[in-house]
């Protein structure tokens, strides 16, 4: 069972829609990333540096054809602190709708 833990890193919408992509394939191509994201290719290759730097995702980079293509996914490390931070927002929720033990004093 994954321990939930808020993640500061994945919590920003851009970056969880990002790594909630990731999750759900192997590998994802930049050009996929970018148009489900609706994001510039700068805009994206930030998100991805991000998180490749804090050890969450991992790119590849390689020649189709004449062109360079860059693909990505999650890392062990990137899919723990996913699941986690998911985990994390469910207890947030499920604690905000349960009703209260007792008033507030």
């Amino acid at each position: 069972m994954t321990k939930a833990q808020f993640d500061e890193l994945i919590h920003p919408s851009t970056r969880l829609s990002l790594v909630a992509t990731l999750a759900a394939a192997d590998w994802a191509e930049f050009a996929f990333l970018k148009d489900r994201l609706q994001l510039s290719d700068s805009a994206l290759s930030k998100q991805l540096t991000t998180l490749e730097e804090a050890g969450y995702v991992a790119t590849e980079r390689r020649l189709s054809g004449s062109r360079r293509k860059v693909r990505a996914r999650l890392t062990s490390a990137g899919r723990d602190a996913f699941n986690g931070h998911i985990e994390a927002l469910r207890a947030i929720v499920a604690d905000a709708a349960a009703p209260a033990q007792e008033p507030p004093a």
